[in-house]
């Protein structure tokens, strides 16, 4: 892409309700990385507004917002999918995100609006 950002598509991973995983609840978003795959906070900052999320999960409507940067958190910062400024109850926190490497077949987690922690497998980045 031109603009510097990788599309990004995680699948919900292996749990006790979905022990194959699931391909239909998850979330695509877009978000500028390092050369070594790790989210890169400098270039979020002129990218931020580009940055676009939609959560799907199945049998609910998709949600879209935005990839966010917060302080707080592990490390000082928090990646944060945030579906509406104004309401920050409906806010996806990642579980240390900053220090993941988003490549096909790695691992994050991301805890939801609800406070439930779910574990997702990266399976694409383009």
């Amino acid at each position: 892409m031109s603009d510097g950002l990788k599309h990004i598509t995680l699948h919900l991973a292996r749990c006790k309700e979905f022990p194959e995983g699931s391909t239909t609840r998850g979330y695509s978003f877009r978000a500028p990385l390092t050369p070594d795959g790790h989210l890169d906070a400098e270039a979020w900052k002129n990218l931020r507004d580009k940055c676009a999320v939609r959560r799907f999960w199945d049998g609910e409507p998709d949600q879209h917002g935005l990839l966010v940067l917060r302080a707080g958190g592990a490390g000082g910062s928090s990646w944060v999918f945030d579906y509406n400024p104004n309401v920050p109850s409906d806010d996806e926190t990642g579980y240390r995100l900053g220090t993941h490497r988003f490549a096909p077949g790695e691992y994050v987690s991301v805890r939801d609006d609800e406070g439930d922690m779910n574990t997702f497998v990266v399976a694409g980045v383009a």
